[in-house]
C-alpha cells in the first residue's frame, strides 16, 4: 500500500459518509471498488471528474478500481437529485454515449499495469438477458417497498410524481453492486452524497442475498461558496470533451475560481501531495492577486484532461489578453477560441470585396468601423504609436487587406494595452 486511502481523502475533505469498517478493510488487503457513470451524454463533465478522483486515489493506494458505464441503467435514469422525470434515450444514442464515456475514462486510471490495474465494465452485459420476472423474483424479493420509499431520492419525488421506471432504479444499481461483488469480489462503491441511498441498497443486497459484507462511500456534492452549482458557467456545463468545452475554456474555468473556492477545489482535483498543496496555498496567500493556486490547478487539470500540447495552447491563448503575444499566436487560435478570448469585445463588419482591394488603416479605424470617433482621431492615435493590428504596432500609411484575416474572417485592432476591437469580414 502506498498510503492510507481514507486518511488521504479525509484531509482532502472528500468524505461525506462512510460505512463503519471500510478503513480497516482497506488497511487489511487490496480491495476492489467501483464508481458508476450513467451515459446520459456523450461526454463526462467536471462534476464527474470528482468520483474519478476518488477512484484515482483508491488505485494509488494500492486498490483495484472498476469504472462501470451504465449501458442498462442509462436506459432508465437515476432520479437522485432530479425534480422531474428524465427523457429516455434511444438505443443508438445510448450506445454512442457509452463508447464516448468509456474512451474518456481510460485517460484517468491505469488500465495496463499491476495487480490493481483498473477495469471497465458495462452493466448492460449482465442485464440484457435478465428477464423482468427473474429480476423481481431474484432481486426485488430482498428489498421492501418501505425501505425504497425511505430513500431521499424517492421521498423528494413522491409529491410531484415518480414513475415505476425511476422508482426501480435503486434496485438496478443495487444489483450492479451485488453482481460485481459475486463476480469480481468488489466490496466498495463510491459516489456523490446524493447516491448514498442507491449505494446502501447495494450493500443490503450483498448482505441479504450473498451473505457478504460491502461498503458505501460518498463524497460531498460540490457547490461554490456563493451557493451556485459547481461545473456550470454562463455558457453551460464544463465538459471534458474538447469539442464541447475547448481546452482554453476549460483552463479559464479553473483560472477564474474564486479565492473562497480554490482551497477546496485544489484538494479535490489536484494529485499533488499535502505538503505541495499547503506550500502553494501559503505562496498564494502572500499575494492572492497573482492567483497562484488557480494557475497551479488550471495547469494540472487541463494537462490531465487534454494533454500537454493543449495546455500550452490554452496558456498562449490566455496570454493574448495580457499583451504577451504575437500575430502568430493569434493565427494559431481556432475560431471558437478566438471568440472566447475576445468575448464581449465590440465588433464592426466590412465586406471581403472592399478588404480585398485594401482599406487604409485610418479609414478602418474611423469612418469604416467607428472604432474611433473620426479619421482625425485615428491619425492622432497612429502618430502616438498607440494602434496595433493583430498585436503588431502599425503606422498611418498601412493598407489593410485580406492577408490580415485570422481564420479567414477576423482582424483584431488594439488601442493601447487594453482596448480591443474586432473587424469581421463578411
Amino acid at each position: 500500500m502506498q498510503h492510507n486511502v481514507i486518511e488521504e481523502l479525509r484531509w482532502r475533505g472528500m468524505i461525506q459518509d462512510i460505512m463503519p469498517g471500510l478503513e480497516e478493510q482497506l488497511l487489511k488487503e487490496m480491495t476492489a471498488g467501483y464508481v458508476g457513470f450513467d451515459p446520459t451524454s456523450d461526454s463526462l463533465h467536471v462534476g464527474n471528474l470528482l468520483p474519478i478522483m476518488l477512484l484515482k486515489h483508491f488505485q494509488l493506494g494500492g486498490h483495484k478500481p472498476f469504472a462501470l458505464v451504465g449501458g442498462a441503467t442509462g436506459m432508465v435514469g437515476d432520479p437522485s437529485g432530479k425534480s422531474a422525470e428524465r427523457n429516455l434515450l434511444d438505443e443508438a444514442t445510448l450506445q454512442h454515449n457509452v463508447a464516448s464515456v468509456e474512451k474518456q475514462l481510460k485517460r484517468f486510471l491505469d488500465f495496463e499495469t499491476g495487480d490493481n490495474k483498473a477495469e471497465l465494465v458495462n452493466n448492460y452485459d449482465w442485464m440484457k438477458d435478465f428477464s423482468f420476472l427473474e429480476f423481481i423474483r431474484d432481486v426485488g424479493k430482498y428489498i421492501t417497498v418501505n425501505y425504497m420509499m425511505a430513500k431521499d431520492s424517492v421521498k423528494k419525488r413522491i409529491e410531484t410524481g415518480i414513475s415505476f421506471t425511476e422508482f426501480s432504479y435503486q434496485l438496478l444499481q443495487g444489483y450492479d453492486f451485488l453482481h460485481l461483488y459475486q463476480t469480481n469480489n468488489v466490496k466498495v462503491q463510491f459516489g456523490g452524497s446524493d447516491q448514498w441511498g442507491n449505494i446502501t441498497t447495494g450493500t443490503e443486497l450483498v448482505r441479504k442475498k450473498a451473505g457478504g459484507e460491502a461498503y458505501a462511500f460518498t463524497c460531498p456534492l460540490l457547490t461554490k461558496a456563493d451557493g451556485g452549482k459547481f461545473g456550470k458557467t454562463e455558457s453551460g456545463t464544463v465538459w471534458l470533451d474538447a469539442e464541447k468545452t475547448s481546452p482554453y475554456e476549460f483552463y479559464q474555468f479553473w483560472l477564474k475560481s474564486t479565492d473562497a473556492d480554490i482551497p477546496k477545489l485544489m484538494r479535490f482535483y489536484s494529485l499533488k501531495s499535502k505538503t505541495e498543496i499547503e506550500a502553494i496555498e501559503a505562496t498564494h496567500n502572500e499575494a492572492p492577486h497573482l492567483r497562484t493556486m488557480q494557475r497551479a490547478l488550471a495547469e494540472e487539470v487541463t494537462e490531465r484532461v487534454h494533454g500537454k500540447e493543449a495546455l500550452e495552447a490554452a496558456i498562449a491563448a490566455s496570454n493574448i489578453l495580457f499583451g504577451k503575444s504575437t500575430t502568430d499566436d493569434l493565427k494559431k487560435l481556432s475560431e471558437r477560441d478566438f471568440l472566447a478570448v475576445f468575448e464581449g469585445v465590440k465588433q464592426a463588419s466590412v465586406t471581403k470585396a472592399d478588404l480585398s482591394a485594401g482599406i487604409s488603416i485610418v479609414e478602418l479605424l474611423g469612418s469604416r468601423t467607428g472604432f474611433l470617433s473620426s479619421n482625425g482621431e485615428a491619425k492622432r492615435e497612429l502618430k502616438g504609436n498607440a494602434i496595433s493590428v493583430n498585436k503588431e504596432k502599425v503606422q498611418e500609411g498601412l493598407m489593410v487587406d485580406t492577408s490580415y484575416l485570422i481564420n479567414d474572417k477576423y482582424i483584431l485592432i488594439g488601442k493601447g494595452k487594453s482596448t480591443n476591437f474586432i473587424v469581421v469580414a463578411m
